[in-house]
């Protein structure tokens, strides 16, 4: 039987280390599963995913110069659905547990009026030399109150 990248093989899982699990294929043959091939999520231990004898289908997504065959579990699968980023929504478009944010919202203390916005669309170092300079002045005016605050008790 030969092996082609693209390939989908049953095979059964004969070893599990930490960085992936050997999987035993037809014709006396076995490949990896590197542990990021192993699930969509996110994977810190192959022994929550496989166990030793367990039987896997898996998909050849490699074979290099020394004839070691790469596969994959999860190209094998298909993908599971996208979630929307962000959480759940209410009905009315805004985020959940009811809190508000935007032009309609309650000032809290310290709020010093709406932000100005940039008339058009702001490159990434414009809006990020308006930030440094938003917080610039903001350390400067923490600085000078914390000084004031501290000579009041000392004579």
């Amino acid at each position: 039987m030969g092996f082609e990248v693209g390939s989908v093989l049953e095979g059964k899982v004969s070893g599990i280390t930490k960085f992936g699990a050997f999987v035993s294929l037809p014709d006396n043959r076995s490949g990896l599963v590197h542990i990021s091939e192993i699930a969509y999520s996110y994977v810190n231990d192959v022994h929550d995913h496989l166990a030793e004898g367990q039987t896997v289908t898996v998909k050849v997504i490699g074979i290099d110069q020394s004839n070691r065959i790469n596969l994959s579990i999860k190209q094998a699968l298909p993908p599971p659905p996208r979630q929307e980023r962000g959480g759940a929504r209410r009905p009315g478009g805004g985020p959940p547990g009811g809190e508000r944010r935007g032009p309609g919202r309650r000032p809290g203390p310290g709020f010093q009026g709406d932000p100005v916005q940039p008339k058009g669309p702001a490159s990434f170092e414009d809006r990020l030399k308006q930030f440094m300079a938003s917080s610039d002045s903001k350390l400067s005016e923490l600085h000078m109150t914390e000084k004031r605050g501290s000579r009041r008790g000392r004579r």
